[in-house]
């Protein structure tokens, strides 16, 4: 990756959907040289084109971060099972207090009880959570800094 991929991802982080012709402008290459890039980028899974929804828009109205200690053998499956619920919005294997944490979006503190009880509870190696209610996300969303 060279300071044009970069320049190109910079542009995309502000506005998902910039046409290659404003890109190609603001860079002052051609509109072919954007798109062969923004291809490359992608095929070489550098980037991804998504769609990131609003949650609260969606109705849901309650995100929470649960820490999770896992039996040693049984964190990377916990993990899995975790990402492939669909209230996660991020899971990650970490250091420190928890094995695990995750961040999920529900409509309500019934629904985060639900979650925590019924899902997270009756997995198999999950010996404690504790979990933190969000109360304000100032900053949420794909934001990778470019170096």
């Amino acid at each position: 990756m060279d300071d044009l991929d970069r320049r190109i991802i910079e542009i995309l982080q502000k506005d998902g959907r910039a046409p290659n012709a404003r890109i190609s402008r603001a860079l002052k290459v051609s509109e072919g040289t954007v798109r062969r890039r923004l291809n490359k980028l992608i095929n070489d899974r550098t980037i991804r084109v998504v769609a990131i929804a609003e949650p609260e828009q969606l109705g849901f109205h309650l995100s929470a971060v649960i820490g999770l200690r896992t039996d040693p053998t049984r964190t990377t499956t916990v993990a899995s099972e975790l990402a492939a619920l669909s209230e996660t919005e991020h899971v990650a294997v970490t250091t420190g207090r928890y094995d695990v944490l995750v961040w999920v979006n529900v409509t309500d503190a019934k629904a985060l009880s639900d979650f925590i009880h019924h899902k997270v509870g009756m997995m198999g190696g999950v010996r404690q959570t504790e979990t933190f209610v969000v109360l304000s996300a100032p900053k949420r969303g794909p934001s990778t800094r470019v170096p």
